[in-house]
């Protein structure tokens, strides 16, 4: 904690210093998994984008099952102690490579990184199954996948901290979209129907006062196939997550976030506590119950990383890079603002996370393991 502290006094003084940051504007793509332009994209631009980021895949839909089992009782239930590390070896902590791991990139870099043995992985199927099987200690996973691994283990895991809130933006070129209400008549092209992008548009859609019929949702299997969509015309409407939004618009500059749906979530709520929650920090309980001195001071690195991800963009656009979640830096520094990196943990990551599962449990229960987590789910 003290040696990132320290590191934030030092790139303060230098950002004082600079005459200006790094220029935002340069064409630059994150990338999906690589495809020739003809099958994702009119332009060799966006098909450039496709080739090294992803976002992050989540098994949210029961049709996409996160592989727990195996041929031990370890691999389905991670408050076994089989795989534990020996007592002085580092912490295994694994991640998703998109922006629910930037907040964690400066801790990566620091003094204290050595009391951790950090993984990076593309699937959250591939990470939900490491923490299961004890090979994972700590993990930065979807929200609801959190909720849904609390249910398949028998509450086996804990949460610890909310690392990201939303990240999805309806990206439109009418200035006269301005409101969830203004979507009537209109055709969004969205992602993935049975995941979170379509559970959140159609809870916001309801909650405006739209009926069903109001709004055509027409699903397209990728992100990179809906950036394809906005870089061919003008005229669309489309709910991207980052950094695919930004990619979108600095390939199509006609396109404006025409809502941040983090916001219309939280207009709807008015006090009732819930927020529009991403990723999570969860651990196993078998790791939790011998090292709970050592999970506190994760938290403490976790959140003093996470703000300096936000304090010095330049630096964390470089970190982003070179962790291979973005390929161009321009482009990392302009999507950063809009990952909704954070670090929120007690009673009101509580109140937040259990909020938000209970939308998506109130649309589908399958959504979050077919029942809301008990108390215990919740470290406080």
């Amino acid at each position: 904690m003290k040696h990132i502290k320290h590191r934030f006094l030092s790139l303060l003084a230098a950002a004082i210093a600079a005459a200006s940051l790094a220029a935002c504007s340069a064409a630059g793509s994150p990338s999906a998994p690589a495809k020739s332009a003809s099958e994702t994209s009119p332009s060799a631009e966006v098909s450039e984008a496709s080739e090294k980021a992803r976002p992050e895949h989540t098994p949210e839909n029961p049709s996409d099952p996160i592989d727990i089992t195996g041929n031990s009782a370890a691999q389905t239930n991670p408050g076994s102690n089989a795989g534990d590390p020996a007592p002085d070896a580092p912490i295994r902590v694994g991640s998703l490579k998109g922006p629910t791991s930037m907040g964690l990139l400066a801790l990566m870099d620091s003094d204290d990184a050595g009391k951790y043995e950090f993984s990076m992985v593309t699937a959250a199927d591939e990470l939900v199954a490491s923490v299961a099987s004890g090979k994972t200690d700590i993990a930065l996973v979807p929200a609801n996948v959190a909720s849904v691994l609390y249910n398949r283990t028998n509450g086996g895991v804990t949460v610890i901290d909310i690392n990201t809130l939303g990240v999805l933006y309806v990206l439109s070129a009418d200035p006269s979209l301005q409101s969830v209400a203004d979507l009537k008549g209109k055709t969004v092209y969205l992602t993935g129907k049975g995941t979170t992008p379509d559970y959140v548009a159609r809870y916001l859609i309801r909650e405006s006062g739209l009926d069903e019929g109001d709004v055509t949702l027409e699903y397209k299997s990728e992100a990179t196939e809906v950036a394809s969509i906005l870089a061919g015309r003008d005229d669309a409407t489309a709910l991207l997550p980052q950094p695919f939004a930004t990619v979108a618009m600095a390939q199509n500059p006609s396109y404006r976030i025409a809502l941040d749906l983090t916001k219309e979530w939280d207009l709807l709520q008015q006090g009732k506590g819930s927020r529009l929650v991403t990723g999570v920090t969860i651990v196993r309980n078998a790791f939790l119950e011998g090292h709970e001195e050592e999970v506190r001071a994760f938290l403490d690195e976790h959140q003093a990383s996470a703000e300096a991800a936000l304090q010095f963009p330049e630096e964390t656009a470089q970190r982003i890079v070179r962790a291979g979640i973005i390929e161009k830096a321009p482009v990392a520094q302009k999507a950063l603002p809009y990952c909704s990196i954070t670090c929120i943990t007690g009673r009101e990551m509580k109140e937040a996370l259990s909020g938000y599962l209970s939308v998506l449990f109130g649309q589908d229960p399958q959504s979050v393991g077919g029942a809301m987590p008990g108390d215990d789910f919740y470290f406080e």
